[in-house]
């Protein structure tokens, strides 16, 4: 198994296409794992709201005492 250094120097002994193209693949990759994050934490704000444990407020000071919670 390579170690995160292993990877690092096999990295830099890459030409500057195959570097860039790492770059894209990590940049999709990291865009992936990120909706996929953003679609869960909806999911469980869905079911939160289904359970009635969101509260909603329009006043600021509500908000500040809602986030201090």
């Amino acid at each position: 198994m390579m170690t995160f250094n292993d990877v690092v120097e096999v990295i830099k002994s890459l030409s500057i296409a195959e570097k860039q193209k790492i770059q894209l693949l990590l940049k999709q990759y990291i865009r992936e794992e990120r909706r996929d994050e953003i679609y869960d934490n909806f999911k469980l704000a869905q079911v939160e709201q289904q359970e009635g444990e969101l509260k909603f407020s329009s006043n600021i000071n509500e908000l500040r005492q809602m986030i201090e919670e």
